[in-house]
This record gives C-alpha cells, sequence and structure tokens, in this order.
C-alpha cells in the first residue's frame, strides 16, 4: 500500500504517543508493521534526499497535534500523548485530521499566527491546498514544477542557437564537470562538418592522460537519434584509436542505439536532452540562482545543559 498522508497518521502516531514515551523511528516501524507497509515503502526518500516520507509523516503529524495540546515533548527527540490527547483517544474517534485540531484554541492560534507570517502563494499551512502534504513535500513539490519548467526553457533557448554555440556549451558543461582543466585548453576542433563523426575531443584529465571524443546533435526534440548515427560514432572512435567516447544530444535515442552501445568494448555514454538539461542545472551551466530559500530546523545541541 502507499504511504499515509501525515493526517491520516495522526490517529495511530496519538494511539501509539498514548501508550508511553516514544520516538519517530520506534513509531514508524510499529505503524509500518500495523499497515503491513514494505520494506521499499519504509526506506522511501523524500525527493530532497534528506528524510524517509514515513519519517517525514509522522513527524509533522506529531508537530501539529503538539500544536493542539494533544502532545507532549518531556525531553529531547522524545513525545508522549498529553491529558488532552488521552481524553480525545477515550471518545473513539475515527479520524484525527486538521480539522480535528481546530476544535483547540492554541492550534487556531498558531495556525493564525503561520498564515499571518507568509506572504508566499506556496501552501505552508495544514489547510492549505495541498493539505495531505507535509511542508518539505510541498517545497519538493514547488522544486520539481520549477525545475521541469527550467528545463523545457533551457532546451528550447538551445535549439535557437547555432550548432557552434552548442558544441561550446557541451565544452562548457564538461570543464564544469571537472573535464579537460583549463577552459582554454580544455576542447580542440577536429575538423569542421564530415569530419567523421567527431565534434571534439577533450582530456579527461589535466594532464592529459586520457582523452574524451564528443559527438554532439542538436535535434528537435520529436528527431531522434538512431543506432547509425551512433554507430558511425563509434566507427569514428575505432578509426582515431579511441576507448572513450560522448553522443550528447538535445532529443533523445532510439532503443537499438541504446541496446548497441551496452556492448562494445569502447565506453560510449549517450546524453539526451533531458539527461543534458540535468547535468546543465546541476553545474550551473546556462543557469544561475534566482533565489535561494533556507529552510533551518532548531539545533537541539544548543538546548543541552552541561
Amino acid at each position: 500500500m502507499t504511504i499515509p498522508d501525515y493526517q491520516s497518521l495522526m490517529l495511530p502516531v496519538l494511539r501509539f504517543a498514548a501508550q508511553g514515551e516514544t520516538k519517530v523511528p520506534d513509531i514508524a516501524e510499529l505503524i509500518a508493521d500495523e499497515l503491513g507497509l514494505t520494506q521499499t515503502e519504509r526506506d522511501e526518500i523524500l525527493p530532497s534526499g534528506r528524510q524517509r516520507i514515513l519519517h517525514n509523516r509522522i513527524h509533522w503529524a506529531k508537530f501539529y497535534m503538539g500544536k493542539a495540546g494533544l502532545i507532549d515533548s518531556p525531553s529531547r527527540g522524545r513525545f508522549v500523548a498529553s491529558a488532552e490527547g488521552r481524553k480525545l483517544l477515550a471518545g473513539n474517534p475515527q479520524s484525527i485530521d486538521v480539522e480535528t485540531l481546530r476544535a483547540y484554541p492554541a492550534f487556531v492560534q498558531f495556525y493564525e499566527a503561520s498564515r499571518a507570517e507568509t506572504s508566499s502563494d506556496l501552501p505552508v499551512s495544514p489547510s492549505a491546498q495541498e493539505a495531505s502534504a507535509t511542508p518539505e513535500e510541498q517545497i519538493d513539490a514547488a522544486q520539481s514544477v520549477l525545475h521541469a519548467a527550467l528545463k523545457a526553457d533551457l532546451l528550447q533557448r538551445i535549439l535557437a542557437q547555432s550548432p557552434t554555440f552548442f558544441e561550446r556549451a557541451i565544452v562548457d558543461l564538461l570543464v564544469a564537470m571537472g573535464y579537460g582543466g583549463s577552459h582554454e585548453d580544455a576542447a580542440r576542433r577536429i575538423g569542421k562538418s564530415g569530419d567523421g563523426g567527431i565534434d571534439g575531443v577533450i582530456d579527461e584529465d589535466r594532464l592529459g592522460l586520457d582523452r574524451i571524443y564528443v559527438q554532439a546533435k542538436r535535434y528537435a526534440v520529436h528527431v531522434g537519434v538512431g543506432r547509425p548515427e551512433v554507430q558511425a560514432f563509434v566507427g569514428s572512435l575505432v578509426g582515431n584509436g579511441a576507448s572513450k567516447g560522448v553522443f550528447v544530444t538535445t532529443s533523445s535515442f532510439s532503443a537499438p542505439a541504446a541496446d548497441f552501445v551496452r556492448h562494445l568494448p569502447q565506453r560510449v555514454i549517450l546524453i539526451d536532452g533531458d539527461r543534458l538539461a540535468d547535468l546543465m542545472i546541476e553545474h550551473g551551466v546556462g543557469v544561475r540562482v534566482a533565489r535561494t530559500v533556507e529552510v533551518k530546523r532548531l539545533d537541539e545541541d544548543f538546548f543541552v545543559e552541561e
């Protein structure tokens, strides 16, 4: 089954917390067992890669119930159901969600304060559009949308440039990734059109102990690269006595092309438009930071008295 959203986890979290002091990792295992989650589901990570999804959702379920006074935190990292929380459980609720928490003045006060402090259109409060998503998941979802839009814009702008610009952009990317040493001597042109399938060659390291041959095809998205073109590139590698090559395109590679390079003695990497855009964004080529959002957490060590 899929991992329940944080509101659906509120009732089981409170039930287990009513059994005594506990921690998020411990209660996560108990809830996972109760729900019959697979190990893969238990280990599933947020897109940010910083926390397990189940742990994150339990944390926020605990956090919001804490703001309503249903959960107490007697010591670092530990929590337990409060008297108010036990009272709520005594009524055998079928579920606990944000609407349930609105019955508690402390939660309403917290909620109204959080609304007043944000001017963003992104949901940051438990009753916002994505009521089933935790704040981290909302940030990750927004980041994914922005990332996808940037990738599309990046490829569109590359397609509007000349083939020479595209080849230079590939050199910039490889240098940014650590290949070729200084930018001045990173790439050496090998001929022009009709150069046997090689657009350039770049040193694999600053000493030039090995070289990587590059082929760059600036194709429209609907024009894929097939096996014959990749085969011609490999033939050029053999003709130059090369063992490593990178074939880059703004479009995509056919399945036969991708299968062909898997069985070669040469090491040939195929980079399609989707991966190219990802790499350019990751290494800051053709893009720049427009806004940085810091997400801060409590420094628990600061509050430890010696």
